[in-house]
């Protein structure tokens, strides 16, 4: 709605993992360079663990693209499953005609297949596994025991683990040894820097089609603040600031409407127990959030409870009532 009011081609401050958007702060930057040299070396397994939000799976789509050229590649999100289903996902990534009736010593001589086949024709395997937090540990043996496909001159498949701190607690169990001692490379993710948060936002503005700033200093201040230097939170915040100043027909973001779509997401009024504090000064905005399509609503993550449906709804319909009635949108 504030495309055209702003002179953007796009969404600058989507939800979607898009590599174009990817701003490469020197953390980032580091481990985009040390996953590539990993794989680039052969070393078979590598991890990448940080906290949700910080662009993990932007940065592997990166990887991938960099890699494609010269690899076949294969990435996997769907990891709430056993270790049959796994290699069912793995399967059909790799274009796989698969039946009911394969068992798992049949999915693992069909995938020796592919990487053989990707051998001969010399070109590396890439298996990237995201959100591996949520593997069971007999998955995680699975995904092990596919390191085992190797010639004696080089690993057939490289493999990169992705995930939140749980997979780090996870790789800490002693069922788990061989899995840890087999992860040449880790890298992480930290958040940004104030300065970093300002280049973050006007590099995003910038690939959207929009070339000078857009928020004012101390709007970028305050979003510093309260995204903790978390890209989602700040990919949120923006969104609704942005929203809220094109209803407002204001030409820059200034502090004053950052500060309040920082109240907006304000929970505590909407909760079922009154009077639970909100945390927005200590990370109102951190992930874990609901999707509406347009935007992600980010629910307090210290809560002991999830935002109930009702509550939720009862928030959309409060805004959208608040901006028909008293603001007009751009032409």
């Amino acid at each position: 709605m504030f495309l055209d009011f702003y002179k953007l081609r796009e969404q600058p401050f989507g939800v979607t993992p898009d590599p174009r958007f990817l701003y490469l702060s020197p953390v980032h930057r580091e481990a985009l360079a040390s996953m590539f040299y990993g794989i680039d070396a052969g070393r078979g397994f590598l991890a990448l663990i940080a906290k949700p939000g910080m662009g993990k799976t932007t940065l592997l789509f990166q990887l991938l693209q960099q890699l494609r050229p010269t690899a076949r590649t294969a990435f996997l999100f769907q990891t709430q499953c056993n270790s049959r289903e796994f290699m069912r996902f793995l399967l059909l990534e790799l274009g796989c005609e698969l039946t009911g009736e394969q068992d798992l010593v049949t999915m693992h001589e069909m995938f020796n297949r592919c990487l053989l086949q990707e051998a001969r024709a010399e070109r590396r395997f890439i298996l990237v596994v995201d959100e591996a937090q949520n593997l069971d540990a007999s998955v995680l043996e699975t995904v092990r025991l596919l390191s085992d496909f190797e010639t004696p001159q080089a690993k057939l498949v490289q493999i990169v683990l992705s995930g939140q701190p749980e997979l780090a607690d996870k790789l800490a169990r002693p069922a788990l040894r061989q899995l840890r001692q087999r992860i040449s490379l880790l890298s992480t993710l930290a958040p940004l820097s104030p300065l970093e948060v300002e280049r973050y936002i006007n590099h995003r503005l910038r690939t959207a089609g929009r070339v000078d700033p857009l928020f004012t200093a101390s709007a970028v201040n305050m979003i510093a603040e309260l995204s903790e230097g978390i890209p989602r939170n700040i990919n949120n915040i923006c969104f609704n600031a942005l929203s809220l100043a094109c209803s407002l027909r204001h030409k820059t973001v200034e502090v004053d409407v950052v500060r309040q779509v920082a109240a907006d997401f304000d929970l505590a009024s909407l909760r079922s127990e009154p009077g639970f504090p909100s945390g927005l000064a200590h990370g109102a905005f951190e992930a874990r959030p609901i999707d509406t399509g347009q935007t992600s609503i980010p629910v307090e993550t210290r809560s002991p409870e999830l935002l109930k449906p009702e509550d939720a709804v009862a928030y959309f319909r409060n805004v959208s009532q608040r901006l028909k009635n008293n603001e007009h949108f751009a032409d």
